[in-house]
């Protein structure tokens, strides 16, 4: 089976001019050829399409695949990871992980918390502002609060500023967030307890927990690109323990089958004031670098090798488009 790879390769788009914050979600050489290396194990044939200009490049010129594994996440706007499944979808080209209406309400937070809370997954009280004069809405919020972009990934937009604490420092943040990054942004109740991530993998009812893992930061900082990104310094992980393995995996499943995700997928909650544990985000298209990546991570501390967690993706978006 030929499989093509869509990705976005950091360098690429470093060497015309992006900057490193726009750039900030996007995958290192050493990924691609991780993926490439794991699918050649697993007996698979692949080819490097590239990004989504590349892609429509090559579509345009007649090329064809059995398969495409996508892990592009896009450049602008919000429904940035919708755009490649969204052409395979026209060509008919099957894909691996979850197509563009799945991508879209899940990148943009607050509509994945709409959707997940209707199901009866646990979320912390939170509004939407789109304008600065939006942010009297959020009285009926207590603090301290939790604020960030509405559709961004990978930690960005968050700071040691992002737990706000009164009325002035959240109309200052919102304010410069609204200004940096053109989209709404998400004020929540924040949440002070243990953070939890959780991977899951198949798709409709053979779906299968992978495993979860704790996420503890040095200081109580929080998650954000820095962090991720200096993670050995900064951020232990360890598994989750048998206290509250069931609930967290309650609530992966949960936002899981409500946003109706495929293939695989990581799901990140934290506890509230009541240690009642809380739908934070879902990521339908998790970082898969073999090291460095929380999906691999908690995968890893939970028994499961890199080249086992490609070959539950590989054969669940297989086993969904009927191909042997």
């Amino acid at each position: 089976m030929r499989i093509g790879l869509t990705y976005d390769l950091r360098s690429w788009y470093l060497e015309r001019g992006y900057t490193m914050d726009e750039t900030a979600e996007f995958d290192k050489e050493e990924t691609v050829a991780a993926l490439e290396a794991v699918l050649g194990r697993l007996g698979y044939e692949t080819e490097r399409i590239g990004n989504i200009f590349e892609l429509v490049e090559k579509l345009a010129a007649g090329k064809k695949w059995d398969m495409v594994f996508n892990i592009a996440e896009g450049l602008y706007g919000d429904g940035r990871e919708s755009v490649v499944p969204a052409i395979l979808d026209q060509y008919r080209i099957p894909y691996v992980f979850s197509g563009p209406v799945v991508m879209g309400v899940s990148l943009n937070k607050y509509l994945a918390r709409l959707v997940v809370e209707a199901a009866g997954v646990p979320v912390s009280p939170g509004i939407i502002v789109a304008k600065a004069r939006d942010i009297d809405n959020a009285s009926s919020l207590s603090y301290p609060l939790f604020v960030k972009p509405v559709a961004e990934g990978t930690g960005k937009g968050i700071t040691t500023r992002s737990v706000v604490h009164d009325h002035d420092s959240l109309v200052t943040l919102v304010t410069e967030l609204l200004e940096k990054y053109h989209q709404p942004v998400l004020i929540e109740e924040y949440l002070p307890g243990r953070e939890f991530t959780v991977g899951v993998t198949g798709n409709d009812i053979d779906v299968k927990v992978v495993g979860g893992m704790e996420v503890i930061c040095k200081d109580n900082l929080p998650y954000s690109v820095d962090v991720k990104e200096n993670y050995q310094d900064i951020v232990r992980y360890i598994p989750i323990d048998d206290a509250c393995r069931q609930e967290c995996n309650e609530v992966a499943l949960g936002a899981w089958h409500a946003l109706n995700a495929v293939d695989a997928c990581r799901v990140d909650m934290k506890a509230d004031r009541n240690g009642r544990i809380c739908f934070i985000e879902a990521n339908p298209l998790a970082g898969l670098n073999p090291i460095h990546s929380d999906l691999p991570i908690l995968s890893r501390l939970n028994g499961t090798g890199f080249d086992s967690l490609m070959e539950m993706i590989m054969n669940s978006a297989r086993k969904r488009y009927g191909l042997p």
